[in-house]
């Protein structure tokens, strides 16, 4: 079997497995295959294999990728920008991109509605939250959350349907659990309120390094790419 098909395989058991560990099915859980840096035949081979969402961090990397049409049409998968996006890049990411998955800004929010309104096509997004409190980490700080959603009002266009969040990088995955709590919690008590167009649909956390915690406090979209491409010891 080709490697990188049964490292999916190998993937796919442990999200069911951490799926079953939380009282979901793992139909439930979403993976996105982080291609940053992988070639098209690779990121053909896992469309192959089933994959269905991709997730790139850069808009120029992406479009270099996209051009082919094997891996562009939206029949086929979704493109996922998992990166931060600056907003001179926002145009040229919603020609590619499905949902955008760090939005952590009120003026990129706002680019990204002019944009969509310019494409008279509404965009997903998800709000970065910063759980861990690191400051090299984008995302919105968490008791910020609720006004940012409430200001985002302003911009219909936009469809928030969801928050994402980044653990630590840390040897024990363990350590990310009360980040990926945190950001549960949130979502929670958004989705309690109901803001008008907003959903709290989709919680992106967990990577390679820690997804099997993320689904247990909640995820249904993890961001998966080393646990794929890579040779796991």
């Amino acid at each position: 079997m080709n490697p990188i098909v049964n490292n999916l395989y190998t993937v796919n058991e442990r999200i069911a497995r951490a799926a079953e560990r939380s009282n979901r099915t793992p139909d439930s859980i979403e993976l996105v295959a982080v291609t940053k840096g992988r070639s098209i035949s690779e990121i053909q081979t896992i469309l192959d294999a089933g994959v269905k969402n991709i997730g790139e961090n850069r808009v120029q990397e992406a479009q270099q990728k996209y051009t082919t049409d094997a891996v562009a049409d939206p029949k086929i998968c979704r493109w996922h920008l998992i990166g931060h996006l600056q907003r001179n890049k926002v145009k040229a990411a919603l020609e590619m991109f499905s949902m955008i998955h760090s939005v952590d800004s009120l003026r990129l929010l706002a680019e990204i509605a002019r944009r969509s309104e310019e494409r008279t096509q509404p965009v997903d997004v998800l709000i970065q939250v910063n759980t861990t409190g690191e400051a090299s980490k984008y995302g919105l700080d968490a008791d910020d959350v609720r006004t940012f959603i409430a200001d985002a009002e302003a911009y219909p266009t936009v469809n928030i349907v969801g928050l994402m969040t980044m653990g630590q990088l840390t040897p024990s995955p363990e350590a990310n659990r009360p980040a990926f709590a945190l950001l549960r919690s949130i979502s929670e008590k958004i989705g309690d309120e109901q803001f008008p167009g907003v959903t709290m649909r989709y919680l992106s956390m967990g990577m390679t390094n820690d997804f099997e915690i993320a689904i247990e406090e909640g995820a249904n979209l993890v961001r998966i790419g080393r646990a794929i491409f890579e040779t796991l010891q």
